[in-house]
């Protein structure tokens, strides 16, 4: 058997974000982001003490050295800097990072910097978050001071998941402010924060700030549930809102007639409209070529039939399988397929399927420059026994994956690195501590960290660029 291979400057990473990392989260002057607030409200879990990274990184950074990890991705909480948002800036959380930064030198560790991971500080989401456009203000206002107060950063991402902000605030009512079905907001948020995107990227580029800049966008492919017309046509609307929308918006600065009528038939199914500022391409066109890479987060795909009733969702938060449901009004809705394989948060496990995105994006967005895979991973129920992880299933998981980007690669796309979701096990937003994705077990009591099985196979494949 031939053992696929990538290549010799690939970048092999670790996936982190500060609120799911971090912990601490009012050490220091931090301000309040809503999550502080509303998981307290809800009688769930609280961020505290997540993996204790504030303390932790010098413990978390030096296992990436010792593994071979080339580089850490890892988000600034904006209201560390600026606890408010704005104004005022909260000196010992600029101090923090150019700790952290510092570390990462220490032990030639790259970091790989995202500006905003669903932590918009609360008084500007109170504000409503990217809806409002003196928001977007602030975000450029404080990236700006970010490109200036960090030149040891050399690659930023101005977001994370812009998609999953908007959809998950106000169509799947998954995050706060828990709005559902608004397809008005989820574009005008889409909207608002890829303008935001192209404002900061044309900063960094006009103001000659040394490094790289670029945006990371979850996309999953979409998939017709059969050949019937119809069913073609939902997976064209559920891709139009999900992934064209923003690679339309990254890498033309406008949206494409076909990508607006797909996204104006969703509005008009559920009785709504948006009204976009022409003027805003003036910005984002000047953006569309300043790219400097795509980073893509993947963690499977869909497949899409036509379905004409109210829209109706169940997101499986608790790891039983079988309990997702995702029908959306205007849009389709997404099947289980019984035969292909399923995390036990039902995401169905399609290799493929990243291979036919990456290829896609090489063929239909020939300025995309480059692209990391910033995250990607399983989540798993692992399995602790005296110290030891064997986590076979996230080995498999990953080989799997790692081989569709080698194919892809030998199709011609541009893939610089992957950064697995993530570097150790972390807090996460609707499941709390139990779904783990980590290549080192976190004891969450007393933050010890234990290296799985997965780890030293990661570590295999970074030293030899051989997908074993």
């Amino acid at each position: 058997m031939t053992l696929n291979k990538l290549p010799e400057d690939f970048i092999m990473g670790g996936a982190t974000a500060a609120y799911q990392a971090e912990g601490s989260t009012t050490a220091d002057g931090k301000g309040q982001v809503i999550w502080d607030k509303f998981l307290v409200d809800k009688g769930r879990y609280t961020a505290d003490p997540a993996s204790d990274f504030y303390h932790q990184y010098p413990v978390d950074i030096e296992l990436c050295k010792k593994f071979h990890i080339d580089s850490i991705r890892m988000s600034i909480a904006w209201s560390r800097i600026f606890p408010k948002g704005y104004g005022e800036v909260n000196q010992k959380g600029v101090d923090y990072y150019h700790s952290v930064f510092a570390e990462c030198k220490k032990h030639g560790v790259i970091p790989f910097v995202t500006l905003h991971h669903f932590d918009t500080p609360k008084e500007l989401f109170d504000n409503d978050d990217f809806l409002n456009r003196e928001n977007v203000k602030h975000f450029v206002d404080y990236a700006k001071f970010c490109f200036e107060e960090f030149p040891e950063v050399y690659y930023w991402s101005t977001f994370n998941e812009i998609y999953p902000v908007a959809s998950n605030q106000y169509l799947l009512g998954a995050f706060p402010p828990e709005v559902q079905f608004d397809i008005e907001k989820t574009v005008t948020c889409l909207h608002n924060m890829m303008f935001a995107h192209a404002q900061a990227v044309n900063l960094f580029k006009d103001g000659g700030y040394k490094g790289e800049i670029g945006v990371v966008h979850s996309l999953e492919t979409k998939y017709p549930a059969s050949d019937a017309p119809e069913d073609v046509h939902a997976a064209k609307l559920d891709d139009a809102l999900s992934i064209k929308l923003l690679l339309d918006a990254t890498y033309l600065g406008c949206y494409s007639e076909t990508t607006w009528d797909y996204v104006t038939e969703i509005l008009k199914a559920n009785n709504q409209s948006v009204e976009i500022d022409e003027t805003d391409f003036i910005e984002m066109k000047k953006a569309a070529n300043r790219n400097d890479f795509l980073g893509i987060n993947n963690y499977g795909s869909h497949w899409v039939k036509k379905y004409d009733g109210e829209s109706t969702l169940n997101y499986n938060t608790t790891g039983e399988k079988g309990t997702q449901v995702y029908r959306i009004k205007g849009i389709g809705e997404r099947i289980a397929r019984d035969d292909l394989p399923k995390t036990d948060w039902d995401w169905i496990i399609y290799p493929q399927g990243l291979q036919d995105l990456l290829v896609r994006i090489k063929d239909e967005y020939p300025n995309y420059n480059k692209i990391f895979i910033t995250e990607n991973g399983l989540g798993y129920k692992d399995d602790f026994e005296d110290g030891i992880v064997m986590d076979e299933p996230r080995i498999d998981y990953l080989r799997q994956h790692f081989n569709a980007i080698s194919k892809a690669i030998s199709q011609g796309v541009n893939i610089k690195g992957y950064f697995i979701w993530s570097l150790m096990d972390v807090f996460s937003w609707v499941n709390g501590y139990k779904k783990r994705y980590g290549l080192f077990y976190v004891d969450f009591e007393t933050q010890k960290r234990y290296p799985k099985e997965s780890a030293y196979w990661y570590k295999m494949v970074s030293d030899t660029k051989t997908i074993i």
